[in-house]
């Protein structure tokens, strides 16, 4: 995959689109990376790989040793494949393309990126993006997604028909695919009156500061006095009890909270960071914390514990990840498939736009009786 960088990438649109001036002090703030990342990166390589490969490509898939990335990219290069299959019954040649790079630079300059699944097939455009994060996307109105889309009208109209864009997000490891479609007016309109503007300002630095739920892949999160304004808005209800604040209010701040919590978390990890690297807060001070003991040869203790008449292994079923790797999904599915039970979820509070049924209260003690 290409590791050239972009100055307005796709992937963070949505922040530099609601927030224009973000994009400036994130392009000169260091890039830290995270273990998340350097994960999600393996598995798009893997995903790519094995995509490749089953389309007749002669490629070496990276070494994997984790049993549910190997699950999670299997499942990806197979919902993959189905979209070749179907989009073959109607169009006899459908044109594949894997990894490829789209650039929107005729309404943002600086703005391109790597969509993982491209297929066109009579007058559908599809573009089809991995996330193996545990974090729920939504392909509706997916910023990252409608500028892929317009980099692949941009590079592809002059080429092919199609009229309409599927854009689809692939969780495999949340069982998450979700799919928007649009029309190619709509997306060139959208481009021309969203993201061209916003673009605009951001490469300049204007416009105006805007938190949100944008924030949250913001390199300059913690420090960012905006933020900071519109999380501690909540101050004004001085923190009332529940019974003393009305249904309005309470609804006010159940829609900031999650906010509110990641930005005080953040908080705390750069004050952290900063003590470690040497800062002195004058009311706060590193102390060493908690620790648990630690066998220093496990291997030792296995034979000593053994050689005592006892056994020191734990012995019990393994995962259902990991005895799906040991027995491969078919034998999975012929050996344990009536003993799988996928019991009811605990009730969550979640905003009413979310899409799943609304929990029935009534009907889950009658099943709980």
């Amino acid at each position: 995959m290409p590791d050239v960088h972009s100055n307005l990438p796709p992937s963070a649109s949505k922040m530099w689109i609601s927030c224009p001036p973000s994009a400036a002090l994130n392009a000169k703030a260091p890039d830290t990376g995270s273990s998340y990342a350097l994960a999600g990166t393996l598995a798009h390589s893997i995903g790519e790989a094995k995509i490749r490969q089953a389309l007749g490509e002669d490629v070496t898939i990276p070494e994997c040793a984790d049993a549910e990335m190997d699950e999670a990219t299997d499942l990806y290069r197979d919902f993959v494949l189905e979209l070749i299959e179907a989009a073959r019954a109607s169009c006899r040649d459908p044109t594949v393309l894997v990894e490829q790079r789209v650039s929107c630079e005729r309404w943002a300059a600086g703005c391109f990126g790597t969509a993982d699944f491209l297929l066109i097939s009579d007058q559908t455009l599809h573009i089809c993006d991995l996330k193996y994060g545990q974090l729920e996307v939504s392909a509706q109105d997916n910023t990252q997604l409608m500028c892929y889309s317009l980099g692949a009208i941009e590079a592809f109209s002059s080429l092919y028909e199609f009229t309409e864009v599927k854009m689809t997000i692939f969780q495999p490891r949340l069982n998450h695919c979700d799919t928007c479609t649009k029309t190619v007016e709509e997306l060139l309109q959208w481009g021309n009156t969203v993201l061209k503007p916003a673009a605009a300002l951001a490469l300049a630095g204007e416009g105006e500061f805007c938190a949100g739920e944008h924030c949250r892949f913001c390199k300059v999160k913690q420090t960012c006095r905006k933020r900071a304004e519109y999380n501690l808005a909540l101050a004004r209800y001085d923190f009332a009890m529940p019974p003393e604040l009305t249904d309005d209010e309470i609804e006010a701040i159940l829609a900031k909270a999650d906010d509110l919590t990641s930005w005080i978390s953040d908080i705390k990890d750069y004050a952290m960071q900063q003590a470690l690297s040497g800062k002195h807060w004058s009311q706060w001070k590193l102390v060493e914390g908690r620790s648990v003991r630690k066998y220093t040869d496990e291997a030792a203790v296995a034979d000593a514990v053994t050689a005592a008449g006892f056994d020191p292994y734990e012995h019990k079923v393994l995962g259902l990840t990991a005895m799906t790797k040991l027995l491969g999904k078919r034998k999975f599915e012929e050996l344990l498939g009536g003993l799988i039970h996928k019991p009811p979820g605990k009730p969550t509070l979640v905003p009413i736009s979310d899409r799943r049924a609304e929990w029935n209260t009534a009907k889950n003690d009658f099943m709980e009786d």
